[in-house]
């Protein structure tokens, strides 16, 4: 219990101030602070040994090279990556499975849908919150991607999920496991009455917080002024950073951050007896409140019939990403580093013994006797060189002797191998899980069933991230139901999305992602077998079977290449189809006999023209060989015979040219081609115009 000399008064007013210090004197603000300090200390106790074994953990995974001085200065100091491997396989499996895409969040129907409009608000907040996740909130991706990959190798990460009145939108930023205090045995991050959260702030972040009204002005207070002290882990208690290789600065400047301790907590407050939840933010150095602001709506308090509290249910901001649980309890999960590490220090302590041995096999010494007389100062050799010596070879024999050492122990590599096959099994990093061949011929069934025996222990992780996702995105539901603008405002995608969208159940969010399916193998073989299911049985919803498909392939702008069944044509009747083919069959035998006609009436004007030449010729010849009345009466007879061919020749060429034209005019030909044709003319033997080509007798 805390004493205070003024209580506070809880109101709906009181709910709705962004600092409450001002309620409070100066005297119960230090012991406001001086509890939040004590309560920060005793989770950090309850946790250092976890903390040590997490630094660890990442020191192996950050290939971290401490000082080695055994068995001589200079040994072999080589950090084998087991942790790193297991990490990285995990991290690039879990990354582009659960953020896949522009479709992160995907929201239920709950209940009947008869007339399709909570099948809309569906549509409309999923493609919302993606956009919130993806664009609005555009760090989100990033530390997400950062989030999964410590998580591998710590057991544990966390998001603290609020609305930011500075940037105007939701947020849902990272927060390492290091950064989160909270008491080691506590049963959940939910359940839990205290949670720290250390915030480095800059100056100019506190001094907008203070302009804001956010924080206590303390711009004119003794700790602000000076540059702080430099903010040393409590635990770490050095200065040297390790893992980047450099050393810290000794002293802080203008631009070193202050440590802030933002711890959310229920304290009473008002002296009633009950706990309320609250955030209260502290320095850590100096223990001053910088802000007491309630972490509860007035709507969230219960009174009995006496108008005395009952509950307050608290707003919770964070959200627990776990790896694998604590067997002992803890609420910090264990990831790869701690798993593993004291595998991988025996697999790197074996590795840097065979180096060494091998660096003692090829450059080891010896005992030089008495009898070996050597000229003063130190004898190097090099290929084809010889160096003097005042002792006989008998002597030298006699008198060297090299030091007796092994060449590095098969029995020592043999026990590696174990080791790192055994670690190898833990992680899931197997060579069919690495992309390696396991070996040659193998059936396509044995290797699809050793990769899912192998995906087992991924699967169980994976399940666990898409929970935790499910719980931040319900988080982010209901901070839309508080502050999203109540008037409809456009979204992304052409979607219009209001307040009240989100006055429904937020059970009804999840991730987009399948919990069941880790790899897009899986993913495509099972949209595979759904399409060709709905092939063959009724009842399915063919558009979402394909754009399901379409989505397993990672094909993007799908509604560009599938607008949906309704948005296209129906396809014909396939009676109607057959009548019109047999009727293009029809059309086409009737323009290839109509074809082989015109090909007849050519043939035939070729050789009518062939004749009206021989005829020709044959009255010039006569003309030269006959006179008088006879040489008349004959060219009359040429000229008619001539005359009647050329008459049937325009004839035929007419009528080539209007079968032609009718076949051009109806396209493919049809049948009123040849009821154009007329006939030959019938008077072929009749006289007709005279010969132009014909001489006058």
């Amino acid at each position: 219990m805390i004493n205070l000399s003024r209580h506070l008064r809880l109101s709906k007013d009181t709910c709705a101030e962004l600092n409450l210090t001002g309620k409070f004197s100066q005297e119960d603000l230090e012991a406001i602070g001086e509890h939040v300090w004590r309560g920060y200390e005793t989770d950090e106790r309850s946790r250092k040994r976890w903390l040590t074994r997490t630094q660890a953990a990442m020191d192996l995974a950050m290939q971290v090279q401490k000082d080695k001085s055994f068995p001589w200065a200079g040994c072999s100091n080589v950090t084998f990556p087991l942790v790193t491997i297991a990490a990285l396989q995990w991290h690039a499996r879990a990354y582009p499975e659960l953020i896949s895409g522009p479709d992160i969040v995907k929201a239920r129907i709950i209940g009947p849908d008869p007339d399709g409009k909570k099948r809309d608000r569906e549509e409309r907040i999923s493609a919302h919150m993606s956009y919130q996740l993806l664009e609005e909130d555009s760090a989100w991706e990033e530390q997400s991607d950062r989030g999964f990959l410590s998580e591998a190798i710590v057991g544990c990460m966390f998001k603290k999920s609020y609305f930011s009145m500075a940037q105007g939108h939701n947020v849902s930023e990272l927060v390492l496991a290091k950064d989160l205090v909270v008491d080691y045995f506590a049963k959940s991050v939910e359940t839990a009455e205290r949670k720290t959260h250390c915030i480095p702030m800059s100056r100019n972040e506190i001094y907008e917080k203070c302009a804001r009204g956010v924080f206590r002005d303390v711009r004119k207070e003794d700790w602000y002024l000076p540059p702080p002290s430099e903010a040393v882990d409590l635990q770490q208690g050095v200065k040297v950073d390790v893992r980047k290789g450099q050393d810290r600065p000794l002293e802080g400047d203008d631009t070193t951050p202050f440590m802030v301790l933002e711890q959310h907590v229920s304290m009473d407050l008002d002296g009633d007896g009950y706990a309320e939840p609250y955030i209260i933010t502290i320095t850590r150095d100096h223990h001053v409140p910088l802000r007491i602001v309630t972490r509860f709506e007035w709507d969230h308090v219960e009174f009995n019939d006496r108008g005395k509290i009952v509950q307050i249910r608290g707003m919770e901001y964070f959200t627990k990403y776990g790896f694998i649980p604590s067997p002992d309890g803890g609420i910090y999960d264990i990831g790869f580093g701690i798993l593993l590490g004291p595998i991988n220090e025996s697999v790197s302590s074996s590795l840097n013994q065979l180096f060494d041995a091998g660096t003692l096999s090829t450059t080891a010494g010896g005992f030089l006797g008495r009898g070996a007389k050597f000229r003063g100062g130190q004898y190097t050799f090099s290929p084809f060189g010889w160096n003097r010596v005042d002792s006989t070879g008998d002597d030298l024999s006699k008198s060297i002797f090299p030091l007796p050492v092994r060449e590095p122990s098969t029995v020592l590599f043999q026990l590696l191998t174990f080791l790192v096959d055994y670690a190898n099994r833990i992680a899931g990093t197997v060579d069919v899980m690495v992309g390696e061949n396991p070996g040659q011929n193998t059936p396509k069934y044995n290797m699809q069933t050793m990769l899912q025996e192998g995906q087992r222990i991924y699967n169980a992780i994976f399940k666990r991230q898409w929970r935790s996702m499910k719980e931040e995105f319900k988080k982010l539901w209901m901070l839309n139901a508080v502050y999203l603008s109540p008037v409809p405002t456009p979204a992304s995608s052409g979607i219009v999305i209001s307040r009240e969208d989100y006055y429904t159940n937020p059970n009804a969010v999840r991730p987009a992602a399948d919990p069941n399916l880790v790899t897009s193998e899986l993913r495509q073989q099972q949209a595979m077998m759904m399409k060709q299911a709905a092939m063959v049985t009724p009842g399915y919803n063919k558009d979402m079977v394909e754009r399901n498909f379409l989505k397993a392939i990672k094909v993007e702008g799908i509604e560009m290449f599938f607008p949906g069944s309704d948005k296209t044509p129906p396809l014909p009747n396939p009676k109607v189809e057959v009548e019109k083919l047999k009727a293009e069959i029809k059309k086409m035998e009737v323009k290839a006999r109509v074809m082989e006609k015109v090909m007849e009436l050519q043939e035939a004007q070729a050789l009518n023209k062939a004749k009206i030449t021989q005829l020709e010729a044959q009255a010039v010849s006569l003309l030269a060989g006959v006179q008088g009345t006879e040489a008349g009466l004959e060219i009359q007879r040429f000229q008619a015979q001539i005359g009647a061919l050329k008459d049937i020749d325009e004839s035929m060429r007419k009528h080539v040219e209007l079968v032609l034209s009718t076949l051009k005019d109806q396209g493919d030909g049809g049948e009123g081609g040849m009821g154009g044709m007329a006939g030959p003319p019938s008077n072929a033997g009749a006289a007709g115009k005279p010969a132009a080509a014909m001489p006058a007798a």
